[in-house]
């Protein structure tokens, strides 16, 4: 008995306090917008591969380079964001299974190897082997682009960051961003069947997000009290209500409203503006739902 009263009367309380203010700032909302489009573009090279292969003869050597530098853009804010960044080799040289960031961080770095070896493989023109590859690359492409949803989850006191729901808005976000920088990139070196294909995923992509945010939006509030407090800053006159609004907008809506318009019209200029517009306003509507959680004071 007296041995576990000592031991209790020497415990060493490292952290005894909540962290005050905002802890994840816009580098990680830059870091969610790289890696997306960086998924993404290779979301979408598969499917073109798959659906029109005839046309991604010049798209493969451009979307590799593509995916390799919004990856290392990803890479890169991800260490500027760590408390000590000049410590990051530690992941690897003493790596720990059970923390999402060890396991992300490594994913990415196979990642980011297997586009290197695209970018080889196109260059040389080697196109079975590059599709070859580019098959393992979409594969890792999806838990690379769920890593975020994961690492978000497990924040405790954080009930708007469901796991089913953000990884379901991760893979959303890739697909709408790799459609839409794919549109902006191959231009006329897509036919009109292609760029139709590519519009199509935008379209639906932007249409199951912006339905997920408003069931959070509306019906959000009947999960937890904590939802509901944290929903409270874009609601009424909450002081993120008019960037979410926009975002919403300059993401989802306009760009569904203007693909109808594009196919009506055949114009390619009304589907790149929808493209421009969705990869602006997914910078804005991911900041948006990073910063609102962490305003809701812990005490």
């Amino acid at each position: 008995m007296a041995h576990e009263i000592l031991a209790a009367t020497n415990a060493v309380v490292t952290l005894d306090v909540a962290l005050p203010g905002i802890i994840w700032p816009w580098l990680v909302t830059v870091n969610m917008w790289a890696k997306s489009i960086g998924t993404g573009v290779i979301f979408m090279l598969f499917m073109l591969v798959r659906m029109h292969p005839n046309e991604v003869a010049k798209l493969r050597l451009p979307t590799a380079i593509v995916a390799f530098v919004f990856i290392n853009i990803f890479l890169l804010f991800t260490l500027a964001d760590l408390h000590q960044p000049f410590r990051m080799w530690h992941i690897f040289v003493h790596s720990n299974w059970t923390s999402s960031i060890t396991v992300g961080a490594w994913m990415a770095t196979i990642f980011l190897g297997l586009l290197s070896l695209l970018a080889l493989l196109a260059y040389k023109k080697e196109d079975v082997k590059f599709d070859k590859v580019l098959l393992w690359t979409t594969i890792l492409a999806i838990p690379v682009t769920l890593y975020t949803a994961g690492l978000m989850a497990q924040c405790t006191a954080r009930e708007l960051w469901q796991m089913p729901t953000e990884s379901a808005q991760m893979i959303l976000a890739a697909l709408l961003s790799g459609s839409a920088f794919m549109i902006l990139m191959g231009g006329n070196k897509l036919s009109e069947e292609a760029k139709n294909s590519l519009g199509v995923v935008l379209g639906l992509s932007a249409l199951m997000a912006f339905i997920i945010y408003m069931a959070e939006y509306i019906f959000g509030p009947m999960k937890a009290e904590e939802v509901a407090a944290v929903l409270d800053y874009v609601k009424g006159d909450g002081p993120y209500t008019v960037m979410f609004w926009i975002g919403q907008w300059m993401t989802y809506l306009l760009p569904m409203l203007l693909i109808v318009l594009s196919r009506a019209s055949k114009s390619e200029s009304i589907l790149k503006l929808a493209a421009i517009l969705a990869l602006v306003g997914l910078a804005i509507v991911k900041h948006v739902w990073l910063m609102i959680p962490q305003l809701l004071p812990m005490s």
